[in-house]
């Protein structure tokens, strides 16, 4: 069941002023909108809340059981709100933060921001290394908590993490080139042309790891740790590139187009999440961080503590 707080208040609105009409009145937004809201909300229940008529709406027997919850519900939302805006301004303190260079530019920015809009008292220092170094930190205690490509962590034993968002990976070409005519393509026809390989956050040797368990001999021509380089290069015709979804733009910035296509073999996903040392007792501010990072998830991520 997927009932959003937006939905909720628009039942409640609709059942307070005995009309649609006067709901959006109150909320300030259209008429089909808290129509259709009330319509989710009776599809998702089984049951009709609201019988409607000339005059307006009235509550049906589930429906006066109904708003009794959503009083309940909002008002728990409410002063969950209420303890959570305390709880920001009177947290203080500093925060170790490490992220790693490809994560540091699609993650970084909006996670910071958004928990510094909650909590700021609380200094965070962010700083950006290679992964391996990160783990080394997080274990000896030097960060809080790190932002990282957590596929091939390496060491599980002593960290916990949860995946904040999930991303495939796939063939990134030039315009007009001859793969383009097909959906999908096989590592096989990958090895026959010039390769691009982006290294940053070893994910070249994940390509490489990837290449050799299909018993397959890249033509690598370039090697670089720059996402903008890749596109750029791939763009101007001088290879072809597997990437994650994550750093894929449909242009350089030179202003030359991408195209993406699928890899016909099963490649495994790159994962990026939050990662922090297991067992550790945790600072109000890490587990406060750690909320934050989950305001942005996605359906379906996981957390393996």
């Amino acid at each position: 069941m997927d009932l959003s707080f937006r939905h909720i208040r628009y039942f409640v609105a609709a059942a307070e002023a005995g009309s649609v009409t006067g709901a959006a009145a109150l909320v300030g937004v259209s008429q089909s909108a808290v129509t259709e809201a009330i319509k989710s909300i009776e599809h998702q229940l089984g049951v009709p809340l609201l019988q409607r008529h000339p005059r307006g709406v009235s509550l049906t027997h589930e429906g006066h059981h109904f708003l009794r919850h959503a009083h309940a519900m909002i008002e728990a939302l409410t002063a969950a709100g209420r303890t959570l805006s305390a709880a920001g301004r009177s947290l203080t303190g500093r925060l170790d933060v490490g992220v790693s260079p490809m994560v540091a530019g699609y993650f970084l920015a909006d996670l910071l921001a958004r928990f510094r809009r909650t909590f700021p008292g609380v200094e965070v220092i962010p700083s950006e290394d290679r992964r391996s170094f990160i783990e080394q930190l997080l274990i000896n205690g030097e960060l809080d908590v790190a932002i990282l490509v957590v596929s091939d962590l390496e060491e599980k034993a002593a960290l916990a993490f949860e995946v904040l968002a999930r991303s495939q990976n796939r063939l990134w070409l030039p315009p007009n080139h001859r793969f383009l005519k097909r959906d999908r393509i096989s590592l096989f026809d990958v090895c026959q042309e010039p390769l691009i390989v982006l290294t940053a956050d070893d994910y070249g040797d994940s390509l490489t790891r990837i290449f050799r368990r299909a018993g397959l001999m890249p033509r690598v021509l370039f090697q670089t740790g720059s996402v903008e380089a890749v596109r750029s290069m791939v763009a101007t015709g001088a290879g072809i590139a597997i990437a994650p979804d994550i750093a894929y733009r449909p242009w350089s910035l030179e202003g030359d187009r991408l195209e993406v296509r699928g890899i016909a073999d099963p490649l495994p996903a790159l994962d990026v999440g939050v990662v922090w040392r297991r067992g550790l007792e945790r600072a109000a501010a890490v587990d406060h961080f750690l909320q934050s990072c989950r305001q942005g998830q996605r359906p379906g991520h996981r957390a393996a503590d």
